[in-house]
């Protein structure tokens, strides 16, 4: 008689082991991983605890509420994530698969001036080819989308990245170039060129401090011995534009939000400014939906070789252009 073996129960259970582990990985909480996963906080505790000790190994280093990951556990979770974010969009992918893409749900992390400028046009398209795809614009700084990306609460995100963590994938996309923007009554609309040393004579309007806006015109200033002069802070390029029109001071920007009929004068600082590529900002490893990657296509042709440069500023100076 031939006996039949059967799969030990231990490793039956695996997938809710990895799926608890990574889950509590990526949130850096146990607490969250047992929302996220409608369990009880001693159910994933327990998962994970099964977890090392079938690996005989330590995924984990506790201290307080909070977790991080051992060597041990980021090797694991490197090849686990894969498999768990596979396993868990196996329906979705096999419908992909089959040339079905009228189904699902995509969420995306962008700032308010990457939903307002850059995705507009790809986010109509796509949406009027897959109607059946649930979206979801998270309207996050950048800050708190990596915390996203990093907790699996959204598929990727669209922005601009200065420093790039090792855990994150950044694509750009596409660049935008700096401008100095005032109202068409102030002393500088004159000017076609202007020099670092003007500008600090007057009341900069910028975004708030912990945004990388800051950082970038503050360093210049830094390096070139001048007091950085900031009258005013405030939240997203409409209302800063809002504010500049009203002579309340000028800004510097990035000349993705100068739309043409803005009524503002705008004077090219590519001189003295870096430039700003928007893109793609992904987990390294990630298991990307198909909806996410038929999203990231269609960004990405729209985008190429598209130069969004000579944007025309003001009524009164038809002549002056944001050049590159």
């Amino acid at each position: 008689m031939t006996t039949k073996l059967k799969t030990p129960y231990y490793k039956q259970n695996r997938l809710k082991q990895l799926r608890a582990f990574c889950h509590a990985a990526q949130s850096g909480s146990i607490t969250e991983a047992a929302e996220m996963l409608f369990l009880s906080q001693p159910s994933v505790t327990l998962q994970i605890q099964a977890l090392e000790r079938e690996m005989e190994i330590t995924v984990f280093e506790r201290r307080g509420p909070k977790i991080s990951l051992t060597p041990e556990g980021e090797v694991l979770y490197q090849l686990a994530s894969p498999l768990v974010e596979g396993i868990d969009r196996l329906g979705e992918s096999f419908a992909a698969h089959m040339g079905d893409l009228q189904r699902g749900e995509l969420n995306i992390a962008a700032g308010e001036s990457t939903i307002l400028y850059v995705l507009p046009d790809v986010t109509k398209a796509f949406s009027d080819e897959y109607p059946g795809i649930s979206m979801k614009l998270h309207n996050v700084t950048g800050r708190d989308g990596l915390s996203m990306i990093r907790s699996d609460q959204c598929d990727f995100a669209v922005g601009s990245m200065i420093d790039i963590p090792d855990d994150i994938r950044y694509e750009p996309i596409v660049t935008y170039y700096p401008a100095l923007i005032c109202s068409t009554e102030h002393p500088l609309a004159k000017k076609r060129e202007i020099t670092l040393e003007e500008i600090s004579q007057h009341g900069l309007i910028l975004p708030p401090r912990h945004l990388s806006t800051w950082r970038i015109v503050e360093n210049v200033f830094e390096q070139n011995s001048l007091k950085l002069n900031v009258s005013l802070e405030a939240g997203g390029w409409e209302v800063i534009k809002k504010y500049v029109k009203m002579n309340m001071g000028i800004s510097i920007v990035t000349d993705i939000c100068l739309m043409g009929d803005d009524d503002i004068c705008a004077i090219p600082l590519g001189n003295l400014f870096p430039t700003r590529s928007y893109g793609i900002v992904s987990r390294r490893g990630k298991f990307l939906s198909p909806a996410a990657v038929r999203y990231i296509d269609m960004l990405r042709e729209f985008y190429e070789g598209r130069d969004p440069a000579e944007v025309s500023v003001c009524a009164s100076c038809k002549d002056r252009r944001v050049v590159r």
